[in-house]
């Protein structure tokens, strides 16, 4: 009952408004102020500073600064099987496995389609049938995502949307909500085929960013913007970042069916760490 309560009221809720205030929030550069953020948020969740590249309060201009921070050298080892593909960020995971010709299963009785997960791109019918990890990232996780695998560029599309919360409760309450929230599309050509990566955003997530555009949202716009970089030859390794969220979020990763040689053993709840193996690659 609560789920669904909580779930009821965020359809009324003003999801771009409050995702504005946050953005400002978060970038507020008075030291006491943005150090209180610091010491209350990162610590109620939680957050690990041994891990942080940077130690001090002072060595953040923001608290988007801290949160979006990087991580000491060595904290994030990849898998030395050059055929694994790996998390692309620290999180949980939501759900993973085939995906049933175009369906992707976003909790127990509920599915969404890859077509409309990616605004209907014609890369959309080269994932049927193949394979998908959805990860959480709460607000305690590195807020960095990383490449699963080496690939190059090809499109990104930006898809204005709500901003449901991507907390468990909700996953399970609000129908093909990863298809419904504003999300960032890359599409990347490599060596096993296509492979995409969709940051979604979520409600209090003030911003998403890639690194070879900077900052997508906001602005936010209401129509689906679609960018060709195919020419641009950005090329990005396995384990380099591609992006980040200024707040926690979902990440989507999808790979065709004849990419994957074996999935690690892995299910919803599971505790994933950027670089570790998902999977083995053919």
């Amino acid at each position: 009952m609560f789920e669904k309560l909580y779930a009821g009221l965020q359809y009324l809720l003003p999801h771009h408004l409050l995702g504005r205030l946050v953005y400002a929030f978060m970038r507020i550069r008075l030291a006491p102020v943005k150090n209180a953020q610091i010491a209350v948020v990162g610590g109620l969740a939680g957050v690990d500073w041994s891990e942080s590249k940077h130690q001090e309060y002072a060595d953040f201009e923001t608290f988007n600064a801290f949160f979006t921070r990087e991580l000491a050298d060595g904290a994030r080892p990849l898998d030395p099987d050059p055929l694994a593909f790996v998390s692309p960020s620290d999180g949980r995971i939501s759900q993973c496995g085939r995906i049933t010709t175009d369906r992707i299963l976003q909790a127990k009785g509920q599915h969404y389609s890859i077509r409309s997960l990616l605004a209907h791109d014609p890369a959309a019918a080269e994932f049927s049938n193949g394979f998908f990890h959805t990860i959480y990232l709460s607000p305690r996780d590195y807020h960095r995502v990383h490449m699963p695998v080496s690939g190059t560029l090809q499109r990104m599309i930006h898809v204005p949307g709500r901003l449901f919360s991507v907390s468990p409760a909700t996953v399970r309450q609000v129908p093909k909500l990863f298809a419904r929230n504003e999300r960032v599309i890359s599409l990347f050509d490599t060596a096993h085929g296509p492979l995409a990566l969709v940051l979604v955003g979520a409600m209090l997530v003030s911003s998403m960013e890639t690194v070879w555009s900077g900052q997508v949202t906001p602005p936010r716009g209401r129509k689906v913007s679609r960018g060709d970089w195919s020419r641009r030859g950005i090329t990005l390794q396995r384990g380099q970042e591609m992006g980040r969220f200024n707040m926690g979020s979902t990440v989507i990763l999808l790979l065709p069916p004849g990419a994957v040689s074996a999935l690690e053993e892995l299910g919803p709840g599971d505790v994933v760490l950027m670089g570790q193996k998902l999977g083995r690659l053919r």
